[in-house]
């Protein structure tokens, strides 16, 4: 993966000794403390690993045995993740008719069976469809009211924004910027100017704003002659942007005012948008991580 979200997962999860530099997890190294740092943590992949031939309470109480909780323990730690997931109601079906939306609930109480301090989460929505992906959302917000820390890596920017109280950005494998929302935001200048050129405006006078803009420029798409603009949002930065593409003022057909989003900090960042997932009805980017 270009970005290597899985790799530093597993590296942090004990699952992959790093190759150079070191690592701590709730304060142990993740090589001479290794045994420590599992004991805290929990991990779900990408993919839900679930026995399908199971039913979604005996993947739970299968769990909590291996834990090493009691039988009379497994079945209450079972009953109250099932009901916290929404679960109960399916409890006794077999995995492999649950949706996706409903796997990847019930991969995420498996995980909470030990009661981690720590929860590892490697895009745990990727492959879902919209529905199922807010639910997720739901989920982990919850998660991290109740107090459990969570290490996720996702491809879909909008999801970091939503979720993450710090975000760090990739881009092949390098560090980019790491800050909150707000502060990503804000460093490069919290606000957008979407513009709409005129039809008077032809390709060649399209093409010469957009290069005169440089890394500024966001969001171009020359068929619908729109882009975007980074700016602080002043009033008098806004006029400037508007004369500066169109001195004659004859040349914008329209224009609005909104703030940025994490996808304009990373094509600013790095001056290229992020990959988009090749997923069916999906349009949020990659090279995330919260």
């Amino acid at each position: 993966m270009a970005v290597a979200k899985t790799t530093t997962v597993r590296i942090l999860s004990t699952l992959t000794r790093p190759d150079a530099g070191s690592a701590r997890v709730a304060g142990y190294d993740v090589v001479a403390q290794r045994r420590e740092v599992r004991r805290r943590i929990s991990l779900t992949g990408q993919y839900a690993a679930l026995d399908e031939m199971q039913t979604g309470e005996e993947n739970l109480r299968m769990m909590c045995r291996l834990l090493r909780l009691s039988a009379r323990e497994a079945r209450r730690r079972t009953a109250e993740l099932l009901e916290r997931f929404d679960l109960a109601s399916a409890a006794r079906r077999r995995v492999a008719t649950y949706s996706d939306g409903m796997r990847r609930r019930l991969d995420l109480a498996v995980s909470l069976a030990g009661e981690p301090e720590i929860l590892f989460l490697d895009e745990p929505t990727t492959g879902l469809d919209p529905r199922s992906r807010a639910a997720v959302w739901a989920t982990v917000a919850d998660l991290a009211a109740s107090g459990v820390t969570i290490f996720l890596t996702t491809q879909y920017l909008e999801e970091a924004d939503k979720l993450a109280d710090r975000i760090a950005l990739l881009d092949g494998g390098r560090l980019v910027a790491e800050g909150t929302a707000r502060m990503l935001k804000e460093s490069v200048g919290g606000q957008r100017l979407d513009v709409e050129l005129a039809t008077t405006v032809g390709p060649e006078a399209f093409t010469a704003i957009v290069t005169g803009l440089g890394p500024r420029a966001l969001a171009v798409d020359a068929q619908r002659r729109t882009l975007g603009i980074a700016t602080d949002g002043t009033a008098a930065q806004v006029r400037a942007l508007l004369d500066e593409i169109d001195a004659d003022r004859d040349g914008v057909a329209h224009f609005d005012l909104h703030g940025t989003t994490l996808d304009d900090v990373f094509l600013v960042l790095t001056g290229h948008p992020a990959a988009t997932p090749d997923e069916p009805g999906t349009t949020t980017k990659e090279s995330a991580r919260v």
